[in-house]
């Protein structure tokens, strides 16, 4: 990877990465796109991290579809794959980890997850100095991540600047994830009730109603349709702080939500 790296960047090529866990779908492909309209190459690493899952979580069973995805990525014109290994990933006697604070311990993703963000964070890092690539494709649709991932690329002076992405959805309004293929027809006709709901509260903050009881009203409408809420809070765009109003600055509301036995993430700005 990185002799083809340095091919392109001797040619005055840039080079996007796009960091996946595989299991790719219209979302990812978006990711590509923009990476494209970044840079000259764009690589698609493909590599279900281990250290990002707790072990109540479903590494095992994470849906791999390799073959799939590399036909997707051939498909979107993507210029490489980069596929390791996790023994190439963490050889034994590995013992570095990164250690996070700031948008990674605001009680939010970090409360159910709490060794989570560590692997992200970890693994990104190496994805970054492995692929000395100029910028790195980032969807919305985990925005702590994002803001973890943005934060220790700068505080780390990785020398790679990262792009977000606005979340892909479906017709209904489900922001694609590669977990949706676990909902049964009944929760999945039910799942896109997170996004409307944020909608609605979104709609109800900008009209200035009193934030605590937008919030603790939409959070009931979420159990009421049968799911079992993780959280559904307003916090700052940037740093994930509390907020208490609008004027707080710029505002973004996240959820996590279960049906089934699926979890699903979602966020939206005021």
């Amino acid at each position: 990877m990185r002799e083809a790296v340095a091919g392109w960047h001797a040619a005055g090529e840039e080079v996007a990465l796009v960091p996946t866990m595989g299991a790719l779908h219209e979302g990812h492909i978006a990711l590509v796109t923009e990476g494209r309209r970044q840079a000259k190459r764009v690589i698609v690493s493909i590599f279900v991290n281990p250290t990002q899952f707790a072990p109540h979580e479903d590494f095992k069973k994470y849906p791999r579809t390799f073959d799939d995805d590399c036909a997707k990525l051939v498909a979107a014109g993507a210029d490489a794959v980069f596929f390791p290994p996790v023994e190439a990933m963490y050889p034994p006697g590995f013992a570095t980890r990164v250690l996070l604070l700031g948008p990674a311990a605001v009680g939010l993703e970090d409360r159910f997850r709490p060794t989570h963000f560590e692997g992200v964070a970890t693994i990104c890092c190496k994805l970054f100095t492995q692929s000395r690539a100029d910028c790195a494709i980032f969807g919305e649709k985990d925005y702590q991540q994002l803001k973890v991932v943005t934060r220790m690329a700068g505080d780390l002076d990785l020398g790679i600047r990262i792009v977000p992405l606005a979340t892909i959805r479906e017709a209904d309004g489900l922001a694609m994830s590669s977990r949706n293929r676990y909902l049964s027809a009944e929760h999945r006709a039910l799942a896109p009730t997170l996004h409307r709901v944020m909608q609605d509260l979104a709609a109800r903050i900008r009209n200035e109603e009193p934030l605590l009881e937008a919030v603790t009203q939409a959070q009931n409408e979420i159990i009421t349709a049968g799911f079992e809420l993780d959280y559904l809070e307003a916090r700052h765009a940037e740093t994930l702080a509390h907020v208490t109003a609008l004027t707080d600055g710029p505002m973004r509301l996240l959820i996590a939500a279960r049906i089934g036995g699926t979890r699903l993430l979602d966020n939206i700005a005021v």
